[in-house]
Formats: C-alpha cells, structure tokens, sequence
C-alpha cells in the first residue's frame, strides 16, 4: 500500500482565522492510496479537469488511472471531480448511504412545491444509487473507520502500516487549527457524536489526513 496527498483541501471561512463569510471556495482534501493494483480517490474535491492536472503533478498518473472512490462524507463539495471517474467504482460506508438517503428523502418531501430545489434533489438521490457499501476491509491496508458526528454516517480510512498508523479523517478533524484546540465543525450533524470521534481519531492515529488541510503529525503521539 502506498498513499500520498493529491490536493490540500481548505475551508471557505475559517472561524479559527476569526473570518467571516466565504472569503474562498472550500474543497476537501483529496488522498491517493495504491493497492494491489487498485488506485483509490478519497474525497475527490476538485472540477475534472483540474483534479486530472494534480494527479499528473503528485503521481504521474490521470484521472483515468482511477479504478476506486471513496468518499468520507456524501457533502457536495467531496465529489466535484465524479463526472470525470466514470470508469470506477464508487464507495461509501453502508450508514452514510443510508442516512444520506434519508436526507434526500425528507428534504424533498419538506419541498415538493418547490420545482427547482426537488429537481437538485432528485439529482442527488439518483447520483447516491451510484454508490456502493464499502466493506470494512476495504483493500490490503485499507480499512473502514466509522467516525459519525460530522454527518450520520461519515467514515474515515484507517491505513496501518509497520510504522505509523495513518487515518484520513475527513471533516472529523478539519483543520491545524481545530486539531490543537480539540474542536470539531459547529455545522456537525451531531456535536457530542463528533467530539466522541474526533478523541478516537487522536487516540489511534500517528498521522491525521484532515478534511481541509495538509496531513499532520499527532501532537498527542508524535
């Protein structure tokens, strides 16, 4: 197994650099993983065409070298880069599928007068059909680890290796900043889930790929 960042993601307003509004365009960092053969895209933030340029800058490779995606969370803003991974398989763990389903589902049933909204809607829910389970074993050195709280169902991945132990986070751990101050997003599905995920995420990671930073170094375990 090997790995790298492909793209470092970033808020689009960071309260922990006392901004306000939406001073920039948020995108979540992107992680590639190899493994016998199958090249994983976790969290793949960026347009096509510009995600296909940083592939080609950190590892020589294209975005139809992709044969797998997952993503952590089913947030719009992890998933820019799909209509140009046609040719793979898409992942999300089985709980974020659901709860997303059930979201889609409500919202258009709080909406159904509104023609617009239900369109984008139904847009979402058949784009979620495209979606496999992802099975807790997920390749050699990739491993489901459930970390609910951001959304119902967000899942990060857990890469042991004979060194360190790395875990891509997602939004359970965003940024530097919320990692030193033990904080997690306000706008979490569920805060207390959230925090009770962000402590497992300190307690078993030596790295920590977070949502919308580069990858860190555990101050608790380094």
């Amino acid at each position: 197994m090997e790995w790298r960042i492909a793209s470092i993601g970033t808020l689009a307003s960071n309260p922990l650099w006392d901004e306000g509004g939406a001073p920039r365009t948020g995108h979540a960092t992107t992680t590639i993983i190899k493994s016998n053969g199958a090249v994983l895209l976790v969290d793949p933030s960026l347009p096509a065409q510009i995600m296909n340029a940083r592939l080609h800058e950190r590892w020589g490779m294209n975005l139809s070298d992709i044969t797998h995606v997952f993503l952590t969370s089913f947030d719009p803003d992890r998933r820019r880069t799909l209509d140009g991974l046609e040719q793979a398989t898409w992942y999300m763990s089985e709980p974020e599928i659901e709860s997303a389903a059930n979201a889609i589902q409500d919202e258009l049933y709080r909406c159904e007068e509104d023609v617009a909204l239900t369109g984008i809607l139904e847009q979402h829910k058949n784009l979620l059909t495209s979606f496999t389970a992802a099975e807790d074993h997920l390749f050699d050195g990739v491993d489901l680890f459930p970390l609910p709280g951001y959304t119902p169902g967000s899942c990060g991945l857990l890469l042991p290796t004979p060194n360190r132990t790395i875990l891509i986070c997602g939004d359970t751990v965003a940024t530097q900043e919320h990692l030193a101050k033990g904080m997690v997003l306000a706008n979490s599905s569920g805060i207390e889930l959230a925090q009770e995920s962000f402590k497992e995420c300190i307690e078993i990671a030596d790295i920590i790929i977070p949502g919308r930073d580069n990858m860190l170094l555990n101050p608790i375990r380094s």
